[in-house]
């Protein structure tokens, strides 16, 4: 029998067939397993898993595929992946049918079309979380599709993708769990890996984090991810608001008690899964946590970010290339532009605006559309090099006033209004202020 024939045969048969002929001719089991590429053996297994009915199967099935899909290397991914964009699209046809029908009846066809425009793999992702770690799989799954050179192959498998997990991933179905020195050690090693605002050194550092009595962190998870945070926040427990990092990173132990404390401080907030990007958890993360931490501890009266100006220098830097060396810096020439350069991120929070209209820099988005205001500017406060890349030292403390949250957000999202709260209000009008005697003095 030629491979070409007897590979002809093999494609018909349904992964039970596969296995089934393997056991039948055993001659030829080696030959079937180097005849078939991985992305051939992930593609029959993706068909096959669409077409069963039996939900027994479907689970082997969908645990096969996920097995050959995870130690398959990188190049068979993506090459799974780019059929998928291209072999497991709707059915032009019916869609056309579907249409006319809808066109005819209306919306009592509405149903049947939206059936009919599903792509394929759409059911696919739906059944391969059938495997006990479907979810956990999809979800890295769709980080290895930043990797495609085929952009647009990718965003048509994302889009899929995204849906499904959009629905899986409903913060109605993920539980707020306290995360602490001693949380077991796989959980505090995530935590190191994943801090993205502030890098943890090691174990010492975690632990300065995390231990003194005045330290908090609160992390989001999924039922079927126990061990994998999908977000996190790190809290600090202060008298008044902080205005610098160095102040938040090296806390003296045992720290302030619960009733000296009368300050939150969010200080970091890490997404840790490249492939849920898009989803939002962070804005139910903090209400959460203030919301539970309001609850322990009555003597909490504010709740306050210290958060980076991310886009700042890159911003001032095309506008004028000067502001680019501000990065590398002095510490005296960065105070010889400290007027500017406060100037100039009071104007960049305010006034700046992306293409849609929001606030350009992405952490002021994220705040601003929780319902927080934009409380205070604070010079010097991330002298790190990472600071001073992203904003020549700048930090921010938004402001959460939880009787005020929801009317901040709806203010936000239907007028784009940013709310300032006294010590911004006060720089605001004294730029403005200056600006104005300037032109009187042309």
């Amino acid at each position: 029998m030629s491979r070409t024939s007897l590979a002809g045969i093999v494609h018909g048969f349904s992964m039970q067939g596969r296995a089934l002929l393997q056991k039948l001719l055993p001659p030829y089991a080696s030959e079937l397993k180097d005849k078939f590429s991985t992305v051939d053996m992930l593609c029959a297994l993706a068909r096959d898993l669409v077409s069963t009915r039996g939900e027994a199967s479907g689970a082997a099935i969908a645990i096969e595929l996920l097995r050959v899909y995870e130690e398959a290397d990188a190049d068979a991914r993506l090459g799974f992946l780019g059929q998928l964009a291209s072999s497991f699209n709707p059915d032009r046809a019916a869609m056309e049918r579907a249409w006319d029908r809808f066109q005819d009846e209306g919306w009592p066809a509405l149903a049947a079309l939206a059936q009919a425009a599903e792509a394929p793999r759409q059911e696919l992702f739906r059944r391969l979380n059938l495997a006990p770690a479907g979810i956990a799989a999809m979800v890295h799954m769709r980080e290895h599709l930043s990797k495609m050179p085929d952009r647009a192959q990718a965003a048509i498998v994302d889009a899929d993708l995204f849906h499904v997990l959009q629905s899986w991933f409903n913060c109605g179905f993920l539980t707020l769990e306290a995360i602490s020195w001693s949380s077991p050690a796989s959980l505090l090693e995530r935590v190191i890996r994943y801090e993205a605002v502030h890098d943890i050194g090691g174990w010492a550092e975690l632990r300065r984090r995390l231990e003194p009595r005045d330290r908090r962190c609160f992390g989001f998870f999924h039922p079927t991810m126990p061990e994998e945070p999908l977000i996190f926040v790190e809290v600090a427990l202060t008298l008044g608001t902080p205005a610098g990092i160095g102040e938040v990173l090296a806390p003296a132990w045992p720290g302030l008690s619960d009733v000296e404390a009368d300050t939150a401080v969010f200080y970091s907030i890490s997404n840790c899964q490249p492939g849920l990007r898009g989803i939002s958890f962070g804005s139910f993360l903090i209400k959460q946590v203030a919301t539970a931490l309001k609850r322990d501890l009555p003597n909490l009266k504010h709740f306050v970010t210290l958060s980076p100006i991310p886009g700042l220098i890159g911003w001032l830097a095309r506008q004028d290339a000067a502001f680019a060396r501000l990065a590398a810096a002095s510490d005296t020439d960065l105070e010889s532009h400290r007027d500017r350069l406060m100037d100039s991120a009071v104007h960049y929070l305010v006034d700046a605006r992306n293409e849609a209209g929001w606030p350009l820099d992405p952490v002021a988005r994220f705040h601003l559309g929780n319902g927080a205001r934009l409380e205070r500017l604070n010079w010097g406060a991330n002298l790190s090099p990472k600071g001073r890349g992203q904003s020549a030292g700048l930090m921010v403390n938004y402001l959460y006033d939880l009787p005020s949250v929801e009317r901040l957000h709806e203010s936000y999202a239907n007028k784009g209004a940013v709310p300032l709260g006294s010590p911004f209000q006060q720089m605001l009008q004294k730029i403005r202020t200056g600006a104005g005697k300037r032109m009187e003095r042309h």
